[in-house]
């Protein structure tokens, strides 16, 4: 592992070199936008922006979670190369008018094949593996701190202080629980990292559940999984259910006292399906939780920003406004039609072309989101 003071500097100095021009190289031809502003009503959503709080609840803003990853099959390692762009993610952040984000280390990272039928886990984890891996990836986000590219905010008050203060706050999150290898102790570790929110599963069947993804299992929530569940209660840390199985989902929340989130998914239905969306009974049922579905961008049966626009529409007409919030995926989605932070005022300008009311715009943006953290954390 890199030693903090070196990536400190990499930070600095060397993401444009490795990060940018790896992203460049292979950013992909921007996506359709599908409608158009008039100057006064893109005014209006820079302004909206400007005044109210906007967080993205599920992001990994420049890929940190790559830096320094070992033991990569040889396409992930290929990723792994292409480098991060942490600085030029913030800059857009900014640039949109986003106040922050959720960035998420992944915690399967290492296991993770690229195949026909997208990503799964190729083998397990080596003993010790997950949990040297997690401090890899918070040590780094952290770094982003240090190097004052963002400020790490722990809580809802901190984001608004960000806010006020025009800086990008970053609130940490992994996707997959993994790291905490049947050591449930390990949470109040992680909570004190300034993690906040922790999908429980993403492409491995772990210790806590079974992905909806790949090679189906029926266990559902694990004993494990259930202790893990009540601690994340205890401890304050929001749980996502994304990437879980229906059986293992509907588990989790039946399990949780808190509120629940999915942060990156859509609705399944007779003319779209996709084994990463859910069920309208499952997003109902965390609804009822308190928590949100984050709207996700990626381009699964939608190529133009206005699909986007149309898939926040379905959600609020599902589970209501309280409900939905912002979930890009960013820099890790699959075709995204959202793939800079710089459209957001083309998004909130559509909102409120449809007839969203500001109330409404400014819940999605980050109300949601703020109202489930503080609620989880028991504010």
């Amino acid at each position: 592992m890199a030693s903090r003071r070196k990536v400190i500097g990499g930070l600095a100095a060397g993401a444009a070199v490795l990060g940018v021009g790896g992203y460049l190289k292979f950013k992909p031809t921007p996506p359709a936008i599908g409608f158009t502003l008039t100057d006064a009503e893109m005014e209006r959503a820079v302004a909206f922006l400007k005044a109210n709080p906007a967080i993205d609840s599920h992001a990994h803003p420049g890929r940190t979670f790559v830096r320094d990853a070992k033991y990569l099959n040889w396409k992930l390692n290929i990723y792994r190369l292409m480098g991060t762009f942490e600085n030029t993610t913030v800059a857009d952040m900014h640039k949109g008018g986003m106040t922050g984000a959720v960035f998420n280390g992944v915690a399967d990272f290492q296991l993770l094949e690229q195949n026909s039928e997208g990503l799964s886990a190729g083998r397990e984890f080596e003993e010790g593996e997950a949990w040297e891996s997690y401090r890899t990836q918070i040590d780094h986000l952290h770094d982003l701190e240090d190097v004052g590219i963002v400020k790490v905010a722990r809580s809802s008050a901190e984001i608004r202080s960000a806010h006020a203060d025009g800086h990008q706050a970053a609130i940490l999150g992994m996707e997959g629980a993994d790291f905490l290898e049947q050591d449930i102790s390990r949470l109040q570790t992680v909570f004190d990292d300034g993690v906040r929110m922790i999908t429980l599963i993403h492409y491995h069947n772990n210790t806590l559940g079974d992905i909806t993804t790949g090679e189906g299992l029926n266990r559902g929530l694990t004993d494990f999984g259930h202790e893990v569940v009540a601690g994340m209660n205890d401890a304050g840390i929001v749980i996502d259910v994304s990437h879980a199985s229906a059986k293992t989902a509907a588990q989790i929340v039946t399990a949780s006292k808190q509120p629940v989130v999915i942060t990156h998914s859509h609705i399944n239905s007779p003319s779209l399906e996709s084994p990463r969306f859910i069920s309208a009974e499952l997003a109902r049922s965390v609804a009822e939780t308190g928590g949100y579905l984050g709207a996700w961008p990626a381009g699964i049966g939608i190529d133009t920003l206005a699909g986007f626009i149309d898939r926040i529409d379905e959600l609020v007409n599902v589970v209501g406004e309280d409900h939905v919030a912002l979930g890009s995926d960013m820099d890790a989605n699959y075709k995204p039609v959202l793939e800079t932070y710089r459209k957001m005022p083309l998004v909130v300008g559509a909102l409120f072309k449809r007839g969203y009311s500001d109330e409404a715009v400014a819940k999605f943006l980050g109300g949601n989101f703020m109202r489930v953290m503080d609620q989880v954390q028991g504010v």
